[in-house]
């Protein structure tokens, strides 16, 4: 595993390449991760050059232990909220992880709170830490959730538990976390890493780039779908995906018991994912 070479270095973040596979993790321990020191631009700018490069397949989300992220970093004390220049966004990252074309996996393998949470669940999969505590804890500190928190929660966990979540900004541990719809695993806090990077690398290994980059485009845009239009879509994408040799070499690799030779392109340069995002979706 090595440092990826495409890529800068950054003050807050590490990035590392194991193959199709990216590590991606914030990388201010002292501050438990906090999100501050240019964290957000840079965060954006490792998810877009990782989305650009067709040799990685899958993200990894991380934190450098103890924490993932503790949200917003503090050390401006009680001004922390009070400044919002004309700039002032709080959608928390220019570029979400659901708007990337591959797979990003959060393995949240430590505290979640505030930001550091709502980041985590802009990620395609959630693997949680049992032990460590999570919240969308900003109504407590005087502001709201943060990062299309509002747009995401009543979708995974529905309007009962958005509200909960959102309205109480209590703490809860990994297993209320996956319990509410927050994740799909909970784990001790040493194995939530390995268990993400085995699953990104069986990703990786065993689906079809162009396949996987449009069932997750369609996923997440499902959202704003009607029953007939999710159809239309997935009727739409097999069309496109079947003109492509990945639809032969799957069942190849499958008969023959070897692993998939993929050649379809997972980036935004595919012409199935560009045709898509042409028309606004």
């Amino acid at each position: 595993m090595s440092t990826t070479p495409e890529l800068p270095e950054y003050r807050t973040l590490q990035v590392v390449r194991d193959g199709a596979v990216a590590t991606v993790t914030l990388n201010r321990p002292r501050r438990r991760n906090a999100f501050g020191d240019g964290m957000r631009d840079e965060l954006a700018d490792a998810y877009t050059r990782c989305d650009r490069d067709d040799g990685i397949r899958v993200i990894v989300l991380t934190g450098a232990p103890p924490a993932f992220c503790a949200g917003a970093d503090l050390a401006a004390g009680e001004d922390t909220f009070t400044t919002a220049g004309p700039e002032f966004s709080a959608a928390g990252i220019a570029v979400p992880a659901w708007s990337l074309s591959k797979p990003v996996i959060a393995a949240v393998n430590g505290h979640a709170i505030g930001l550091g949470l709502t980041l985590a669940l802009q990620c395609d999969i959630r693997l949680f830490a049992a032990d460590a505590r999570y919240g969308v804890v900003q109504v407590r500190r005087g502001v709201i959730g943060d990062a299309y928190s509002h747009w995401v929660l009543p979708r995974l966990v529905g309007i009962a538990n958005a509200a909960e979540i959102l309205l109480t900004g209590a703490t809860f541990d990994g297993h209320r976390a996956v319990e509410l719809g927050l994740g799909s695993r909970v784990l001790p806090a040493g194995e939530v890493l390995p268990a993400a990077l085995a699953l990104a690398h069986d990703i990786a290994t065993n689906t079809a780039p162009m396949s996987v980059a449009a069932s997750k485009r369609l996923l997440w845009d499902s959202f704003d779908l009607d029953r007939a239009a999710v159809g239309a879509r997935e009727t739409e994408i097999h069309r496109r995906l079947m003109a492509h040799d990945d639809a032969k070499e799957g069942v190849r690799a499958y008969v023959e018991k070897r692993e998939p030779r993929w050649t379809g392109s997972p980036g935004p340069s595919s012409a199935v994912l560009t045709d898509l995002h042409s028309r606004g979706t």
